[in-house]
């Protein structure tokens, strides 16, 4: 089993929500990502952008650890948040999970009531009061922009639900259980384009509360949503910066190249 670590090692300057320095990444022998350094400050909203297979899934993954779960992964550097490397060996790993929630490309709500749905987080975590479990579900229903359309039926099934209702049901879901920090790995892709525009809206608002780190294909979403946006090319963090400023005036060719369709 593993015990919770209460002397992790820290590194100074408080002002970043999540960093990572010098993160390498391997599939076996293959180099996923190389020697990765980057600051995320608190409240805001940070966008991955970049060709397919240039390994920006694979480094958000490492804000969760679910790279983990995947055999024959080997990382070295390190990954911080509030300041606690989270590579180190005795961290309690289902307990730093808890600050961090997911929500993946396509919607995937579980076979339940759209109510036990947003529940679930909180019923694992040992959650007993009635009171504070509704209290808690109708709050994060709210803030994902999803109450006043389904709360006259909460306790119907939420597979009846259109697949925007879906992926705003399992933002509900992750933010339910009061994480610092959301991660989304292309949250609006499997969406129409009014099911976008709402994910979109939401995510604006929801940087009030959390720190929220996006995966996105669509660089017109990014510089639309994001404070600041990073280009990944081949494993490499080519450049980080202010979102106007990459989308305007970037400081690399190949970031110029990529955002003017020369290539990806």
């Amino acid at each position: 089993m593993v015990q919770k670590n209460n002397n992790l090692k820290t590194t100074s300057n408080g002002e970043y929500k999540l960093r990572s320095i010098d993160l390498s990444l391997y599939y076996g022998q293959k180099q996923a990502l190389k020697e990765v350094s980057i600051d995320i400050t608190a409240n805001t909203v940070t966008a991955f952008i970049g060709p397919s297979g240039c390994g920006k899934s694979t480094f958000l993954r490492c804000f969760n650890r679910m790279n983990d779960l995947i055999p024959d992964v080997t990382i070295k550097g390190k990954v911080l948040i509030d300041e606690v490397d989270i590579y180190e060996d005795l961290i309690d790993v289902y307990e730093y999970r808890k600050k961090i929630g997911m929500v993946f490309q396509k919607p995937n709500p579980f076979p339940k009531t759209i109510f036990e749905n947003v529940a679930f987080g909180l019923r694992i975590n040992g959650e007993k009061s009635k009171s504070v479990v509704q209290d808690t579900v109708e709050n994060a229903l709210k803030l994902s922009a999803l109450w006043d359309e389904v709360k006259d039926n909460l306790h119907k099934s939420a597979m009846a639900l259109s697949g925007g209702q879906q992926q705003r049901l399992c933002i509900a879901r992750a933010i339910a259980v009061k994480p610092s920090v959301l991660l989304m790995d292309e949250p609006a892709s499997a969406l129409d384009p009014i099911s976008t525009a709402k994910i979109e809206e939401l995510i604006y608002d929801l940087k009030k509360d959390f720190t929220i780190v996006i995966v996105t294909h669509n660089m017109q979403q990014a510089a639309r949503i994001s404070d600041k946006t990073a280009f990944f090319y081949m494993g490499e963090l080519i450049e980080y910066d202010l979102t106007d400023k990459i989308f305007t005036n970037p400081a690399k060719d190949a970031t110029q190249n990529y955002i003017t369709g020369r290539f990806g």
